[in-house]
């Protein structure tokens, strides 16, 4: 076990940036800068022992800033879209910024993984911890409320990163955060993924509009391209005629979990060629599932080339656009509560 600090380069503004590597007693490693408390790296091994790197990014400080495509970001305060940009909270309006079309996805375009972090680190029995903080002012993205909050990344005895999310405020706002990971179980650079397997617990599925604003029904995903109850190629139905699937141009949709009443499964991930496997947890209603269908060529890590399709998202959360659904559970977070939430995405060998 341990944590280790180097340079990972300069911010816009100078500030040196550094890269935070955590080990546990199994030799796995997973890295993150506390240039938007970014989750850099996760190396673990296959069936035969074989180290690689499963989390795309970027080698430097440097270019992770501006970070379009999120390489392993933290989105806050609201993942995801809002439609028209726009939301109604205690009978007042907000406006965000259009930087999706008419609507806003992942709070931008003043996003918080271009921001320097404060950072803290520990060590106790649940692994090696890194806790990333974060002061975000009323008005900030054009919220409501000074908002206080930490990202927590605890790497345990058992192969998995758990991901804390807490968040304090002085006025009713919103708190609806995820990961933005790009996972490719062969390797960051290992290209097409169509031939790993996913299977998603979830029963329904929220359909959405041409862009991406779910229609408000949950539909079952019973004879639909979404229906991923059980362990399938992600191949199998990415392209099939299919309006949601020609209009997300793949999967890029949030699923309605089969929630439990605690930390429960919500999907697993499998290559058969190289054994990993990764399962993740949530205590979330929703997770969007995205196989990079947007990707187009980003340089990464190592000289790799990061194509479309090459890799895929778990992003748990409150449904997209909840706040302009009431039958959607709701994402508001009252002055003085707190907001927290847990995902684990572990990682094993079969």
């Amino acid at each position: 076990m341990g944590i280790t600090r180097r340079e990972f380069g300069k911010a816009a503004d100078g500030t040196t940036i550094f890269l935070y590597t955590l080990t546990n007693e199994n030799g796995i490693t997973a890295s993150f800068t506390d240039l938007g408390a970014i989750w850099v790296s996760m190396v673990v091994p296959d069936r035969d022992g074989v180290m690689a790197d499963v989390v795309q990014g970027y080698d430097t400080a440097e270019a992770y800033i501006g970070n379009c495509a999120h390489f392993g970001a933290p989105i806050g305060r609201n993942a995801n879209r809002i439609g028209n940009a726009s939301f109604t909270l205690n009978g007042e309006t907000y406006t965000l910024a259009q930087n999706d079309g008419k609507n806003n996805l992942h709070s931008g375009p003043n996003l918080y993984h271009d921001r320097v972090w404060e950072v803290q680190t520990e060590e106790d029995e649940l692994g090696s911890q890194i806790q990333f903080s974060l002061f975000s002012p009323d008005g900030d993205q054009g919220y409501p409320g000074n908002a206080k909050i930490h990202v927590t990344y605890t790497l345990t005895p058992d192969n998995a990163v758990m991901i804390a999310y807490g968040m304090t405020t002085d006025a009713d706002t919103i708190a609806n955060f995820t990961n933005h990971s790009y996972f490719n179980l062969r390797g960051h650079d290992a290209g097409d993924i169509e031939s790993q397997q996913v299977q998603i617990l979830a029963d329904a599925f929220t359909p959405a509009d041409a862009g991406s604003i779910p229609t408000g029904e949950i539909r079952p995903v019973e004879g639909t391209p979404m229906d991923f109850r059980q362990m399938k190629p992600i191949g199998q139905d990415i392209d099939a005629e299919d309006e949601q699937i020609i209009l997300g141009q793949g999967f890029d949709h949030n699923w309605v979990l089969n929630c439990g009443e605690e930390l429960f499964l919500a999907a697993k991930a499998y290559d058969e060629q190289s054994g990993r496997m990764m399962e993740v947890y949530t205590e979330l209603p929703g997770m969007q599932f995205y196989t990079a269908n947007f990707l187009s060529g980003e340089k990464g890590k190592n000289g790799a080339i990061y194509k479309r399709r090459s890799s895929y998202c778990f992003e748990t959360q409150y449904f997209p656009d909840a706040i302009n659904k009431p039958q959607f559970a709701s994402p508001v977070l009252k002055a003085g509560d707190e907001y927290h939430t847990v995902t684990v995405y572990q990682f094993l060998v079969k």
